[in-house]
């Protein structure tokens, strides 16, 4: 039977030379290997072209209507297609799985999700805005959305964090033979030529260029920590709640970026099989095509993680040397990466976003136990202030030997921390509703389920909210004209409602 393959790229692409010639390149590749392949492209540039009122949920709703009309032949049969995605044509796509395939319902008419460069967590250019997103080339030559898509894209952003969860948790997104077997592939280098020097985010360490690397996996987990009330005292934070993703088919390439024509993870793809540069990417994706079942899924991850790793390790890809000619040479190690977003709640589900989160390590619980260069970034999202990404070197975290290259160090040797812990000092801290400080000290279970490397986990953070008992009471009849029966100049007290 033929495949059908349906290509979704990002916004704002106006010609369907976006792909390059990565199409051609499959159906050659298909015939060589004797897969039958029959190319379908769904071009989606027209509903969301920069207009900033067309959010992710209608792309969704459009997806649908597309695939009912355009595929109608195909599903009338019974088949299914495989869809490649390009940067933010992923979280599109799965939001429409999620959307109108929950696990349970009818079968979906996708079989196999493969995610090029995916922002499924979101990327970290999104908050500069629509105006200087749409003028960076790394960017630029990839995706173009409008505001309503950056808003998805930005790094914390509910609708992302909704999504991910469901998709942790398991009750709507599964992986089995009947439902989608999704596969992320990436790159983790930069395109120096496509590099903003207004912008470091395009050159970021982790990352493609636009998206990194633990943005784009899957792999994810979801802590739940709640304040607990004992006795009138407020204890510390306690672990309630931890969810693994479903294991998730991730490939990391070599020398590959989001975009452009030469290290660009589609555009770089060449239609000419002799053309080497192009062998990795070709070969993942049809590994990727190549699943016909469960067991070929999990063994593909198998597979796949093991190239991963090869690819990471190999010193040409950890390491990455400059010649600046005049100027002295610049030296860059690619350490992995892990990203954690936190969301803070009230006991009520009301978002809480003026606190202060601090992080603590070691033996003593200490924030001066970190090691140096932990932290390569924080953003907090400004839609909902309540939710702050982390970007953490996982290698300095967790340690990292003496790197050296032709003899010579380039990076000392790293201990790293064997514990993890967290402080929150959230405000209001007087009035009729309050919160107070608390934290989870520091320890080997914490560091160990939250910093996985590649990988992001959303950690969820629910305060106590308490409320005073003064905010209602009842007065006697007889004393309404005590103090000329006002209560404007009333103070909370310490009594909290239980």
């Amino acid at each position: 039977m033929p495949l059908t393959i349906v290509f979704v790229h990002g916004w704002s692409v106006t010609n369907l030379d976006t792909y390059g010639e990565l199409p051609q390149r499959l159906r050659n590749a298909g015939e060589a290997n004797n897969m039958d392949m029959k190319i379908e492209e769904i071009f989606l540039g027209r509903y969301i072209s920069f207009h900033d009122e067309v959010r992710v949920a209608d792309v969704s709703r459009a997806f649908e209507a597309a695939v009912n009309d355009q595929l109608a032949a195909l599903l009338k049969s019974s088949s299914r297609f495989i869809c490649i995605t390009h940067s933010t044509g992923g979280p599109v796509i799965r939001d429409w799985w999620n959307r109108y395939y929950p696990s349970g319902g009818k079968t979906c008419p996708l079989s196999h999700l493969i995610m090029l460069a995916p922002a499924n967590f979101g990327s970290a250019l999104a908050q500069l805005g629509k105006s200087r997103v749409s003028r960076l080339k790394s960017w630029a030559e990839g995706i173009e959305p409008g505001q309503g898509v950056l808003d998805w894209l930005e790094l914390g952003s509910k609708e992302a964090w909704l999504l991910n969860k469901e998709w942790i948790s398991g009750n709507r997104m599964v992986i089995n033979d009947s439902s989608v077997f999704p596969f992320v592939i990436t790159g983790q280098d930069i395109d120096r030529s496509l590099y903003d020097h207004l912008n470091s985010y395009t050159g970021e360490i982790g990352s493609d260029g636009v998206v990194r690397v633990a943005a784009a996996n899957l792999n994810s987990r979801y802590v739940k920590l709640e304040q607990v009330r004992k006795n009138d005292v407020f204890t510390g934070l306690e672990k309630t709640e931890f969810k693994e993703s479903p294991e998730t088919a991730l490939r990391v390439l070599h020398k590959k970026s989001h975009s452009g024509d030469d290290m660009g993870i589609m555009k770089s793809v060449k239609a000419n099989p002799d053309d080497k540069a192009s062998d990795e990417t070709v070969k993942a994706i049809l590994d990727c095509i190549r699943v016909k079942n469960i067991k070929d899924y999990q063994d593909l991850c198998g597979h796949f993680k093991d190239e991963t790793k090869q690819t990471q390790e190999d010193p040409d890809e950890k390491i990455e040397q400059i010649d600046r000619r005049i100027l002295p040479d610049r030296t860059f190690i690619h350490d992995r990466f892990s990203m954690v977003i936190f969301r803070l709640i009230d006991s009520d589900g009301n978002p809480v976003s003026d606190f202060d989160l601090l992080l603590t390590a070691g033996e003593d619980n200490d924030p001066d136990h970190l090691p140096e260069g932990f932290l390569a970034d924080r953003q907090r999202n400004h839609l909902s202030p309540e939710i702050i990404t982390y970007n953490f070197n996982y290698d300095i975290m967790k340690g990292s030997p003496e790197i050296k290259k032709d003899g010579k160090v380039l990076r000392n040797e790293i201990k790293g921390t064997t514990k993890l812990g967290l402080q929150i000092d959230p405000r209001p801290k007087a009035g009729f509703v309050r919160f107070s400080a608390c934290g989870i000290e520091a320890s080997e279970e914490l560091l160990d389920i939250v910093l996985k490397p590649n990988s992001t986990t959303l950690i969820e953070i629910c305060l106590y909210r308490k409320v005073s008992n003064e905010v209602f009471r009842l007065v006697d009849f007889n004393d309404r004209l005590a103090d000329d029966g006002s209560f404007k100049d009333m103070k909370p007290g310490d009594i909290i409602i239980t």
